[in-house]
């Protein structure tokens, strides 16, 4: 089915992205859906992006006119990868009908898909469908089920980020997904609400150790304080500071796998930054190094001089959970 109405996604871009070893170009899709179902984590503001619909019917018109609007803008035999993304679950039936999504798998046949969901809607018979839809043979691997895991901890998942699954829930999507033919891409969140610094820094080690093995791909995203978010509430009080980008960088230099990193707002006050001064360099060789994969250059911009560099240091050492953040 295709509309013959098209509209615009709420977002789509072209871009390139690493994969195995190589740079690709890549198409992203943000589909405006029924809503994440969940719609309570504490830093997420894209629960706000949905489409009121009165009926299924009317829902699965809304997502095909913007897959047409796809079609009719990009010709699709120029990317390798598709990302795709809604305000909550792609394969999450109350937010998207399952009739859409055969729709999809053959508008993008023969690519790399990669679609985010909760672990609770990655079902064994979902995912074989729609891999079995999607593979012409090109890939050995045609579908990422990219889950917000956001870290291995369960008290950070659910005090600091209130996300609604355990750890336990990822490993069981983990291996439903994997029975059913595709891979898992996890994104890890760094520095949730509550952590210091050096808390923050700790448990991304911790989840990049855990992880090691276990997935195709993770991302790392550093915090942005997003609009009409709790987060935002305790940031505007002072009581929230989004990390340094001294923190990624090391972050990314020790790895014991390779991480995607894209600091959206990086440099601003409400995403990841430092002090103003260093920041656009760093931010801009943190994208660099996400598709080249080149360590050496993660360790060249640890080395950049900086004066702020020292304020870092001092916060990861002296601040507490009882006077944080130190810095702004």
């Amino acid at each position: 089915m295709i509309s013959e109405n098209p509209k615009k996604p709420l977002a789509c871009w072209r871009g390139k992205e690493r994969y195995n070893g190589e740079i690709v170009e890549c198409l992203t899709v943000i589909f405006e859906s029924g809503g994440c179902s969940w719609s309570r984590c504490r830093m997420c503001s894209y629960r706000f992006e949905k489409y009121k619909a009165r009926s299924c019917d009317e829902l699965s018109g809304h997502l095909h006119a913007q897959l047409a609007w796809v079609r009719s803008q990009f010709s699709l035999d120029e990317f390798a990868m598709i990302k795709i993304f809604t305000s909550g679950s792609f394969f999450d039936p109350a937010e998207v009908p399952p009739s859409f999504l055969p729709e999809v798998a053959g508008a993008f046949r023969g690519k790399i898909v990669i679609a985010e969901s909760r672990p609770e809607y990655i079902t064994r018979e979902t995912i074989e469908q729609f891999v079995t839809a999607l593979d012409d043979g090109t890939h050995a691997m045609p579908l990422y089920c990219a889950i917000g895991l956001e870290t291995t901890s369960d008290p950070i998942r659910e005090k600091c980020i209130n996300k609604g699954f355990s750890y336990a829930a990822f490993t069981r999507a983990l291996a439903t997904a994997h029975a059913a033919g595709a891979g898992v891409k996890a994104y890890l969140l760094f520095k949730p609400l509550f952590l210091t610094e050096a808390e923050a820094v700790a448990d991304m080690k911790l989840s990049l150790s855990d992880l090691t093995g276990r997935v195709e791909m993770v991302s790392m995203n550093p915090c942005t304080v997003q609009k009409r978010t709790e987060l935002e509430t305790y940031w505007k009080q002072g009581a929230y500071r989004p990390p340094y980008l001294w923190s990624v960088l090391s972050l990314l230099k020790d790895a014991p796998v390779e991480v995607t990193c894209d600091p959206l707002g990086g440099g601003q006050k409400r995403g990841p930054h430092n002090c103003g001064t260093c920041d656009y360099e760093l931010v801009r060789g943190i994208r660099d190094y996400s598709l080249t994969g080149d360590r050496d250059l993660i360790g060249a911009l640890l080395e950049t001089e900086c004066a702020c560099k020292t304020e870092w240091e001092y916060v990861l050492a002296q601040e507490q959970p009882y006077c944080m953040p130190l810095t702004r």
